[in-house]
């Protein structure tokens, strides 16, 4: 019998003839005498069980496999229809289990094991120059142009530096994301226009015709995605560029050095005078493709070759620097593919609580179950088909709750992008996608299988004789010590989450009491462009321009103080300079010169910023073009270069690139130390020591850049809410080509800087929460089961004269046994799974007491609370109804 559809045809003629045989056994008896009621019983006990031959006979058809599938499939859906209330609880539990992987394997799917969307992206790295103090430092151009010649382990290599431009001529003038970047920046990475063609070989050469790329959102927004676009120009901070290419929308390179933008111009436009020198980083950063065959460690001693050649060629640049390079998907996820990890395993326990609360509520249901299951097998039912049937019933609730699981991952993983997406690299490629959906159904499929294995296994060996004499109502000490070990088993696993979450709680507790040196409170930063006409104008100009705009500024309502800055802000971008201290020889190259960040800043700086004088004073107006170089140092500064010494009075040479020369500079006063690099990497960092200079003592070529972007500071009086409209307003009043943008409060930018712990506290957070109450529900539902099970052994006991107390310490006492048990296998295990998570943590060790203690007393007394309303049910016992229960 080879085809299914014919089983039924095949069935009634098998019914047919057996049927018939027993008739012609019975005639033969009946004609020797015997009665028909007697003739029939004793032809079918000689003929045996009529269903099993059935059985043995439909076997050698074959498809008999599909054909019982499709039976238990439909007996154990009738079977979870009957018990609705099983079902739901069955089903939620697994949703919520199911759902939580599902939502942390779409992002990890989309973040960490989707490839990249590039051609043979496994060959792209990322290229930085190495430096005395900083491994991933910014690269020269010429050092990039030397690199780009001498190596030959690459294909191709190109560079990148951030910008914003002023665009006008296109509506309201505005501030466009913009990057200087090398010819072949496009084709390293392996991506061609949608329109137009790439920057040819020397059009990013000093000097070269002013052209620009536009993004594909910019030409939508701008030019409506009309094709003759090319040709067109673009008025930059008051230069026309000429249009030559569309680059896709969906190309981003998911790092912060490489971000997207909206215009893409030859790094031979900028007009920084220090981009020909090589000793000037301007924070360039570069993307190289290896050749075919080639490693990254064969690139890596290539290009120290290279680097080599270049010290001796220029010694007084070169010295002490080097080439760093690593994978592009290992630069893009940094830091965030061992949260992910962490939180994969964090949620893989949610899912084994969640299976382990049904084994528990599968075993109990097994228990009513048990006549069902001896009268099957009384009546030739193998172990195994039993076995099978059951794992069916369970493989069903699990795939139930894996569809329901899905809708809760989809609008979990919605609602975690909406909040956070800003923190992931490749947020966009996170989705429900094929991956995620076969991933649901294995988990599904291994989950039905895990906890439908131990009732299933129970059935193997029943007790025919008992279980039908019992009526199916009894239960066993074995199946007690199951379920006990099952609680026992999710209280160690919500432990070791709940503890992991309060670390992560302690951390981010730690983080937010840090002082970050300055005070955040109503402090506003934003960005401001003059306008096109102040490019090129002289430096005097500039100047004039700059107090004018400090004056109405600071004459705006509700500011109380303000600053222009260039140069290092706290934990937004930094910028170093390099010195050496008067009366000291100057160093053979700038690499052997000391360095410290650098804000160049106006007098009401430490007013705006709320950072506390400790020495000296500050810089006023009087420090301007004319007067003597000074500068202001922190309390780093001063005790790493003059240890208990007074600075005050003391000279610095500060390095000018252009002149190849040192300026000394007065110090004048000392300042508290500000966290540049992070509330919680600030110590770490080998560049801490702090310089400010006045602005207006800068250089004249310093300030053929000011038009460009200027970066202020501004304490409000009150609160920032409006006050950032009435700056614009004051600007436009200024000039409507003025333009203000990238507006920030201090506490965002502190808020942003902790996103990625705040991210992980949430995240486990919810999967200790899930955890906690599944394990309190699954612990209630055990010792409610244990409390019926126990009805006649509790009425006997108070017949006998124990009283309710007697009752509720016998209940809470083996609760608490399981408990206490649980929570000492879920410290051990914490205390080894705890380590992995050691750098996401902040002023509190992976193996804190105080987190330990504390989660292990609140796990206890929420397993003990569960417990409390079965106890309490079995101390209203009633021994004469007791005394009658089977």
């Amino acid at each position: 019998m080879k085809f299914p559809w014919r089983r039924d045809r095949k069935q009634q003629e098998l019914e047919q003839e057996l049927q018939s045989h027993l008739q012609m056994a019975a005639s033969d008896r009946i004609e020797r005498g015997e009665s028909a009621e007697r003739a029939g019983q004793a032809v079918r006990r000689e003929f045996g069980n009529v269903e099993l031959v059935q059985q043995v006979t439909r076997d050698q058809w074959g498809w008999r496999w599909l054909e019982e599938l499709l039976q238990d499939l439909r007996y154990g859906a009738r079977m979870l229809r009957k018990s609705p209330g099983f079902t739901v609880v069955a089903v939620l539990t697994l949703a919520l289990g199911i759902g939580a992987n599902s939502g942390i394997f779409s992002i990890v799917n989309g973040v960490l094991l989707n490839p990249l969307p590039y051609p043979h992206s496994e060959q792209l790295v990322t290229l930085h120059e190495s430096k005395p103090n900083f491994e991933f430092g910014s690269i020269s151009y010429p050092n990039f142009r030397d690199w780009r010649k001498d190596n030959h382990t690459f294909s191709s290599m190109a560079i990148s530096r951030r910008f914003a431009f002023s665009l006008t001529g296109l509506g309201e003038a505005e501030q466009v994301r913009a990057r200087f970047i090398s010819s072949d920046f496009f084709s390293t990475v392996g991506v061609n226009p949608v329109l137009g063609r790439s920057f040819a070989p020397g059009e990013d050469e000093i000097g070269a015709a002013p052209i620009a790329l536009i993004s594909a959102g910019f030409w939508k927004r701008k030019f409506g995605s009309s094709t003759d676009v090319l040709a067109k120009t673009l008025t930059l901070d008051g230069r026309n560029y000429t249009i030559v290419g569309v680059v896709p929308a969906n190309f981003d390179l998911f790092l912060r050095s490489l971000e997207v933008a909206e215009v893409y111009v030859p790094i031979g436009q900028w007009n920084n005078p220090l981009l020909p020198k090589r000793g000037a980083g301007l924070g360039i950063h570069g993307i190289a493709r290896l050749k075919p065959g080639v490693s990254i460690e064969q690139a890596r001693a290539d290009m120290s070759e290279v680097a080599r050649n270049l010290t001796a060629a220029f010694p007084d640049d070169d010295k002490g620097t080097g080439a760093t390079m690593l994978p592009l998907r290992q630069e893009m996820l940094g830091g965030v593919q061992p949260i992910l990890l962490v939180l994969f395993v964090a949620v893989a326990f949610v899912l084994l609580i969640a299976c382990v609360n049904v084994t528990s509520l599968l075993l109990a249901r097994s228990t009513g179950r048990s006549r069902e299951f001896a009268i099957r097998s009384a009546l030739g039912a193998g172990q195994g088909r039993i076995l099978r049937q059951l794992l069916t019933e369970s493989i069903l609730l699990a795939l139930a709750g894996g569809a329901l699981g899905l809708t809760l991952a989809q609008w979990g993983t919605q609602a975690t992008l909406k909040h956070l997406a800003a923190d992931l690299p490749r947020a966009a490629a996170i989705g429900l996608d094929a991956p995620v959906f076969i991933f649901t159904a294995v988990v599904s499929l291994l989950a039905g299988t895990l906890f439908g294995l131990a009732p299933a296994l129970r059935t193997r060996r029943p007790e025919l004789h008992k279980t039908l004499k019992e009526g199916g109502r009894g239960s066993s000490n074995a199946r007690h010590r199951a379920q006990s070990v099952f609680v026992v088993v999710e209280m160690a696993l919500a432990l070791v989450l709940l503890i992991g979450a309060g670390l992560m709680i302690r951390t981010m507790a730690h983080l937010w009491t840090v002082n970050p040196g300055f005070n955040p409170k109503n402090l506003l930063t934003f960005n401001m462009s003059l306008p096109p006409s102040m490019m090129g104008t002289s430096p005097d100009a500039v100047r004039a321009a700059v107090r004018e705009l400090d004056s109405k500024i600071a004459s705006t309502p509700g500011v109380q103080a303000m600053s222009e800055t260039w140069g290092a802000l706290p934990l937004t971008w930094d910028d170093e300079n390099v010195f050496w201290l008067d009366g000291q020889p100057k160093p053979a190259s700038q690499n052997e010169m000391s360095w410290a960040l650098d804000y160049i800043v106006e007098p009401g700086y430490l007013q705006a910023m709320g950072i506390p004088l400790q020495r000296g004073r500050f810089f006023t107006p009087q420090d301007n073009e004319h007067a003597p170089r000074v500068v202001v140092i922190d309390e780093v500064f001063a005790r790493k270069y003059f240890g208990n010494q007074d600075p005050l009075g003391r000279g610095l040479m500060l390095n000018d690139n252009l002149k190849n020369t040192g300026v000394r500079a007065e110090i004048v006063g000392v300042v508290g130390h500000v966290n540049q690099w992070g509330l919680d990497s600030d110590d770490t960092q080998q560049v801490r020591a702090q310089l400010y200079i006045p602005c207006l003592q800068m250089p004249d070529a310093f300030f053929s850049l000011v038009p460009g972007g200027i970066s202020f500071v501004v304490r409000a009086a009150n609160n920032t809410a409006g006050l950032l409209d009435s700056i614009r307003g004051t600007s436009r009043q200024m000039s409507s080509q003025q333009v203000l943008y990238g507006a920030q409060t201090m506490d965002q930018i502190i808020s942003d800087s902790l996103a990625a712990r705040r991210f992980s506290m949430i995240l486990l957070g919810i999967f200790a929460a899930l955890a906690l109450l599944l394990s309190s529900v699954g612990i209630y539902g055990v010792i409610s089961y244990l409390v019926g099970q126990r009805t006649q052994e509790i009425g006997i006991r108070v017949a006998l004269g124990a009283r309710r107390w007697d009752v509720l310490r016998l209940v809470l006492s083996h609760s608490a046994q399981m408990a206490v048990l649980g929570v000492l296998i879920g410290v051990a295990a914490s205390l080894a799974l705890t380590r992995l998570m050691s750098k996401m943590l902040y002023g509190v060790s992976a193996t804190d007491p105080i987190t330990f203690f504390a989660v292990a007393i609140i796990l206890t007394c929420v397993a003990l609370a569960a417990s409390y309303l079965p106890a309490r049910r079995a101390m209203r016992v009633d021994p004469i109804v007791a005394l009658r229960y089977e």
